[in-house]
C-alpha cells in the first residue's frame, strides 16, 4: 500500500463505504452486504494504485446492486 495523499484517501473512502455496507447488512440481516461491506474495508490494503482501487469499488457496488435486483 502506497502511503500518498490520493492512495490514502481513497482507501478511505472505499473503506467508509465498505463500512455503511456492513453496518446496513448486519442491521437488516442481508449477508450479501455484509460480504460486500467486508471485501470493500479490506481491499484497498493491496491495490496500490487509486484509479484501479475506485474501479474496483465501483464494480463491487454495481455487482451488489444487479444481484439485490435480481432478488439475491
Amino acid at each position: 500500500m502506497d502511503l500518498d495523499a490520493g492512495s490514502l484517501i481513497a482507501g478511505f473512502v472505499v473503506s467508509g463505504v465498505g463500512y455503511v455496507f456492513f453496518s446496513y447488512g448486519r442491521k437488516m440481516s442481508r449477508p450479501l452486504h455484509v460480504i460486500t461491506g467486508l471485501i470493500l474495508m479490506v481491499y484497498p490494503y493491496f491495490i496500490p494504485t487509486v484509479w484501479v482501487m475506485l474501479v474496483i469499488g465501483a464494480l463491487l457496488c454495481a455487482l451488489n446492486y444487479l444481484a439485490v435486483q435480481r432478488g439475491y
